[in-house]
């Protein structure tokens, strides 16, 4: 099944402590009041111009395979070849806040407000990714709600451009999802247009096959390791179930 949608605006606001981090700053005392205002403004412009949307599709192992292998430009081993065969559902998807968002950062910066970029900037990145969060909890609903899934069942996002899935695997996605109907484009150069989008696959299964290793060739140039905050997340998650 193939469907977009619109995401409520309030669940990709980020907290202000977000937007603070995302900047670059320190959470651990208060910012001072003139922070706070340019926090405050920044999420003020966010709720006026974002336009968060999504498309998703369901795919099978089989096709997804192919969608992944792309030109062949990835990694000979990657997590996601040996999560993916078993998932529970798999599907294809894109999101982003719109496109008026970074326009608007564009036009601070041009009109000699960089202080108000910045932050609407770090606060449209991490709205694209609570988009992404809010696409993870309809995956995990959606199949506790149709009894296809265990208690421990969880849905997670995995990307072009990481974990050994080159960037040009976006051009075999964007063929297969067809993320132009809700204005996402890709460039020459496999860059989304909107800026703040994101695409992917969303893997739902039980948790244990999100449990990778960090010991591929292409770890230890990873900046984020974010692999391990996922887990911790999951782990953590799975012990409040009841």
């Amino acid at each position: 099944m193939r469907r977009t949608f619109e995401i409520p605006v309030a669940a990709v606001v980020p907290s202000g402590a977000a937007v603070l981090r995302a900047m670059g700053g320190t959470t651990d005392r208060s910012p001072g009041p003139r922070v706070e205002r340019l926090l405050e403004e920044a999420l003020e412009e966010f709720r006026a111009k974002a336009e968060p949307r999504a498309v998703t599709a369901d795919i099978g192992a089989r096709e997804f395979a192919e969608v992944y292998e792309g030109a062949g430009d990835n990694e000979p081993s990657s997590p996601l070849l040996a999560i993916f065969p078993r998932a529970e559902r798999l599907a294809l998807f894109a999101a982003t806040v719109g496109a008026e968002l970074s326009d608007r950062i564009a036009e601070l910066f041009d009109a000699g407000r960089p202080a108000l970029g910045a932050a609407l900037d770090s606060a449209a990145s991490e709205g694209t990714e609570l988009a992404g969060v809010h696409l993870d909890g309809l995956a995990q609903e959606e199949a506790r709600s149709r009894h296809a899934a265990g208690p421990d069942t969880w849905a997670l996002r995995y990307s072009p451009g990481y974990c050994g899935w080159n960037i040009t695997g976006q051009r075999a996605l964007f063929a297969a999802l067809r993320p132009d109907e809700i204005g996402i484009l890709l460039t020459d150069s496999c860059l989304m247009q909107p800026l703040k989008s994101i695409s992917g696959v969303m893997v739902t299964g039980p948790a244990a096959i999100h449990e990778i290793a960090d010991d591929y060739p292409f770890c230890p140039d990873c900046r984020t390791k974010s692999c391990r905050s996922r887990m911790r997340k999951i782990r953590q998650n799975l012990r409040k179930e009841p």
